[in-house]
């Protein structure tokens, strides 16, 4: 009796740690795997590469999981980046110095930020649904960057602007630096404040949250205007490295953003999910797709293990919903 309690407490041990710990470990395995098959795959210059990678879809995840966390999803990040590259690039268009480059990456942030800000107004205020309402915006975004540029790329060939994305500190790319400080102040506003409190309680019951005083329409307004402002960001960090921006930027960057979120543990009934492990997903999808282009893989297959992964994700968090 004694020997079978205590399996059982050992098997629920097991399956609380890969509950808690189950993508860091597919993420090492994965990593393993493909170090083991590519040549120079585990080398600092490849790791900084995904990692270079991963930081500009990864900051709109971070977004996009505060967004999920309420129940919701936003689908016009990748069209946000898009007109927040034209914007940046206009911006920074024949200028030196670190002044203009500030205005730049602020003009790219107050795009997105503004875009959000509309996304959360419908949704909160407008009652509709925001699978709609980011969905409208991810055509309206991308129809004025097309709009804005004329359906060209413009240049941002700005020393002091480009120098952001070439710059390293200690062999760590500047993206990359922005990703980690992007990082852990959204994991502290969303562990430690507030806000983030708000924000998990109305994912998990949205009438609950309202009789104990939580203001779920400016929570909500709040959340999408995050989701903007990290989308105009990672708006300017592409157009940093790209030396332009373009009106074709960010394409499908917004199901990158939500398989990385949905792989790190989100659930997409809301009120589960963190920061930490939407980064764990990120950084799944960007080793992945680094180990299918070294492998040779064809881009198409690419995208259906893409969408295999996702929906064996979805499927996953159902299963642990069922059972809880």
């Amino acid at each position: 009796m004694i020997a079978t309690t205590t399996n059982a407490v050992r098997d629920m041990n097991y399956s609380a740690f890969f509950h808690k710990y189950g993508m860091v470990l597919i993420l090492i395995l994965l990593f393993t795997v493909l170090s083991f098959n590519i040549e120079g795959f585990a080398s600092f210059r490849n790791i900084f590469s995904i990692l270079e990678q991963v930081s500009m879809f990864g900051i709109i995840a971070i977004g996009v999981t505060f967004a999920i966390v309420t129940a919701g999803i936003d689908l016009s990040t990748g069209s946000i980046v898009a007109l927040a590259s034209v914007v940046a690039a206009t911006l920074v268009t024949g200028s030196e110095g670190y002044g203009m480059t500030l205005v730049a990456f602020g003009g790219a942030m107050l795009v997105g930020g503004f875009c959000g800000l509309i996304n959360g107004t419908i949704t909160a205020y407008g009652r509709i649904p925001p699978f709609i309402a980011t969905l409208g915006m991810m055509t309206a975004a991308r129809g004025f960057a097309q709009l804005f540029s004329d359906g060209r790329p413009v240049d941002a060939s700005s020393d002091a602007f480009t120098s952001i994305a070439g710059t390293s500190v200690f062999g760590i790319p500047g993206l990359v630096i922005i990703y980690v400080l992007v990082a852990i102040a959204c994991h502290t506003m969303m562990s430690r404040r507030t806000f983030g409190r708000h924000v998990y309680a109305i994912g998990g019951n949205v009438n609950t949250a309202r009789i104990c005083g939580v203001n779920v329409e400016i929570t909500l307004v709040k959340v999408y205007v995050l989701c903007g402002v990290l989308a105009g960001l990672a708006g300017a960090m592409l157009t940093s490295r790209a030396f332009a921006g373009n009106p074709t930027f960010g394409n499908m960057w917004e199901l990158d953003a939500i398989a990385a979120a949905v792989i790190g543990g989100v659930s997409l009934a809301g009120g589960v999910g963190s920061v930490p492990m939407c980064i764990v997903g990120a950084l799944i999808i960007g080793v992945m797709n680094k180990g299918l282009n070294m492998l040779g893989v064809d881009p198409y297959w690419q995208q259906i293990i893409k969408g295999m992964i996702i929906i064996g994700a979805v499927l996953l968090d159902a299963q642990k919903r069922k059972k809880s």
